[in-house]
């Protein structure tokens, strides 16, 4: 394993859209969505470890999730957990790890991932990372994994490439474009050079600093200026003054769709971001019709191409049921309709209005 290797998981979401096991204080990164008996993190956290240091895996998630977070990856130095005061989206939390690894290794080369993403192929991903780290040791590039897309999903986010690969299997980006409609996505996948956008990136962390130097000047100075105290008992501090000042944006809005040095790998390996029931669904094996289960005791009578999700210590008895979301949680009961599932998030809004916070 290379020592200059190391990976940032992202887990500071709050997973909204997987309510109503999802909740604020235990978010789906931390839940086993698809009762594989591992939870998020740990698989993500896992699939790492076979190329990675462990030593070298570091969590950037929220201050509220770091017990979670020790006991679930209790293989993590407690030093390598690292707690945002605020969520202000995945530049500055990239900008933390970054700044911070720039201080303790010049050469550190950093791979940025989700802790909720679902990746079925662990070779063909370990083979991919391997390759990116190689192409960005080489070449001050800002890398980003795109996956073949399988249908026109409005879902993801879509990289257009240029046809002509660089090194291989690596080509530089054209343009990023945020979630289409159903349309525009057909258009995207007949044309061939349109990629999903996993959000996971690669590149020499003293490069995607002096991308931020560049295009998010602001950012840059907060945290250059404290960058003395990383990796010090004064970090802290430092992240609790470095944060207020920091703006809520994306590394992909603030960084990727500007710099001219952003290249995709075209990749392979049963991704699926989770990021709705649906996915779940889609995910899942399912039984003889069309439905998929998670839970022991759940019994299907004249049902269809329904997801339903219960705890395995409650009975739950299904009839004539057809494409829905059913989850029973200890306190909550959901029965949505699949192609609602979507503005669950509006339902979770309406609840905090209606109820307050105890459900949520």
């Amino acid at each position: 394993m290379n020592k200059n290797h190391y990976v940032a998981i992202m887990a500071g979401g709050i997973g909204s859209r997987f309510w109503p096991m999802s909740r604020t204080d235990y978010p789906k990164q931390f839940l086993d969505i698809l009762n594989t008996g591992k939870t998020l993190i740990q698989s993500t956290f896992d699939r790492f470890a076979q190329f990675i240091p462990v030593e070298n895996i570091y969590v950037v998630t929220a201050d509220s999730y770091k017990s979670i977070v020790q006991t679930q990856l209790p293989e993590i130095p407690e030093a390598n957990i690292l707690c945002e005061p605020s969520r202000k989206n995945t530049a500055p939390c990239i900008a933390y790890i970054s700044y911070k690894l720039l201080q303790k290794n010049p050469n550190a080369n950093l791979i940025c991932a989700p802790a909720d993403h679902l990746i079925t192929d662990q070779e063909s991903f370990m083979k991919i990372c391997q390759d990116a780290l190689h192409f960005t040791s080489h070449i001050k590039a800002l890398l980003t994994l795109g996956i073949k897309p399988t249908n026109p999903n409005t879902g993801y986010g879509y990289i257009q490439y240029e046809p002509y690969a660089v090194s291989e299997n690596i080509f530089k980006v054209k343009t990023f474009t945020e979630k289409p409609d159903k349309e525009l996505a057909k258009t995207f996948i007949a044309s061939g050079d349109f990629l999903w956008n996993a959000g996971i990136f690669v590149w020499e962390v003293k490069n995607i600093v002096k991308a931020f130097e560049k295009l998010l000047p602001e950012m840059h100075e907060v945290f250059d200026a404290e960058k003395a105290s990383f990796n010090t008992d004064k970090e802290d501090e430092a992240i609790e003054r470095i944060y207020p000042q920091c703006v809520n944006i994306s590394i992909d809005y603030g960084v990727m769709e500007k710099a001219d040095n952003v290249y995709v790998m075209p990749s392979s390996f049963g991704w699926s971001d989770l990021g709705t029931w649906a996915s779940a669904y889609e995910t899942l094996d399912k039984d003889y019709l069309d439905n998929a289960v998670a839970g022991d005791q759940v019994m299907i009578i004249d049902s269809t191409k329904n997801m339903v999700h219960a705890d395995n210590k409650k009975l739950i008895v299904l009839q004539g049921m057809e494409d829905f979301v059913i989850v029973d949680t200890k306190d909550v009961l959901l029965i949505c309709k699949k192609e609602k599932e979507q503005e669950i998030k509006e339902y979770v809004a309406e609840i905090k209005r209606n109820k307050g916070d105890k459900y949520l």
